[in-house]
C-alpha cells in the first residue's frame, strides 16, 4: 500500500494556508522584536534617530534572513 502525503489526501488547502500564514506571522513577530532591539541600540549612541525607512528596511532584511533560515531548516540542506 502506497503512503499518502498530506497534500494528496485532498481538501486540505485551508490547512496548508494556515501553516504558511503561521510561519509568516512568526517571522513578522520575530523580525519586529529584532528591529526594535536594533533601533534601541542605534539610538543609544550620540542621539541618532532611526527613521521609518530604516525601520522598515531593517524589518524586511530580518524577514528575508528568517525566510532563508526557515527554508534551509524545512527543506533540508
Amino acid at each position: 500500500m502506497k503512503t499518502l502525503t498530506i497534500l494528496e489526501v485532498g481538501g486540505l488547502e485551508g490547512f496548508l494556508a494556515m501553516i504558511i500564514l503561521m510561519i509568516i506571522g512568526v517571522a513578522f513577530f520575530v523580525s519586529l522584536v529584532i528591529t526594535v532591539f536594533v533601533k534601541l541600540i542605534y539610538e543609544s549612541k550620540d542621539g541618532r534617530k532611526f527613521s521609518k525607512k530604516q525601520f522598515w528596511q531593517t524589518m524586511l532584511i530580518s524577514m528575508l534572513i528568517f525566510g532563508l533560515i526557515s527554508g534551509v531548516v524545512c527543506g533540508g540542506m
